[in-house]
């Protein structure tokens, strides 16, 4: 595993990562925590993975928060912020990860519930841990951020759809968070390799990924991206809020 956060420059910082017991959002925790800082770690389901990932965080000499959550549950969020307030006091980077819509047996709604108004919710929830110096990180993908301009695969429109809607709804909210000093910004990458996502689209779509591959050129692996999602709580903040990893000449304009 590469460090693309120099150790110890996150040293006394503590950062929140959703959905972070496995995939992008563990490999995002690990680079965190490489650079020094605290991590709270948040699972649906995967209890044991979160804290196996937690033990291997801890060797690095950080402190490292478990907290089992469903982010489409307001209660549950508000537990999980009350005990993040108990252990570290305040939050200095918040990464919006977990994301989903293609389970099945989830609802109708769920794409929308999960990815636009939980992503608000926990924002909201989270706000009276952040200050000014805090960054918040919206992790999509680009199927999704440029669902309005670019078609996707059918049989991921509904999840596109509603993370482009969760995105819009969080971008209302930067002037409010500029307003008390906190930065936002949006990481959006192309299919990723390894994702659930992923997995579920080559099944419903089979040769997709080797289709989307070999139009993009390349595709990052999980620990690729989630190293950019990782350094966008570190580097400038683009000016239009918004940092893009790699190939999209194949996708229009916003």
């Amino acid at each position: 595993m590469s460090q693309p956060i120099p150790a110890g420059s996150l040293s006394g910082k503590t950062a929140l990562v959703t959905g972070s017991s496995r995939g992008i959002g563990a490999d995002t925790a690990a680079y965190l925590a490489q650079g020094g800082a605290n991590v709270v770690i948040n699972f649906r389901n995967k209890a044991p993975r979160a804290e196996k990932l937690a033990t291997q965080l801890r060797e690095l000499g950080v402190d490292v928060l478990v907290v089992g959550a469903d982010l489409t549950d307001p209660a549950s969020v508000a537990d999980m912020m009350s005990q993040v307030k108990e252990t570290f006091g305040a939050l200095d980077l918040l990464v919006l990860n977990a994301s989903g819509g293609m389970e099945g047996g989830m609802g109708e709604d769920y794409a929308l519930v999960l990815n636009r108004d939980a992503q608000l919710n926990v924002l909201d929830a989270a706000a009276p841990l952040l200050h000014d110096g805090s960054r918040v990180v919206f992790v999509t993908s680009h199927q999704a951020h440029f669902i309005r301009t670019t078609p996707t695969m059918p049989e991921y429109e509904p999840v596109a759809l509603s993370k482009r809607a969760g995105e819009d709804a969080l971008r209302e909210r930067i002037p409010g968070l500029m307003e008390h000093g906190i930065d936002f910004v949006v990481v959006s990458g192309d299919m990723i390799e390894g994702t659930i996502t992923a997995t579920l689209l080559e099944r419903a779509n089979p040769g997709a990924i080797a289709e989307r591959r070999e139009s993009a050129g390349k595709l990052y692996n999980v620990s690729e991206f989630a190293a950019e999602v990782a350094l966008a709580a570190v580097e400038p903040i683009p000016a239009d809020n918004t940092r893009l990893v790699g190939d999209v000449s194949s996708f229009g304009g916003e």
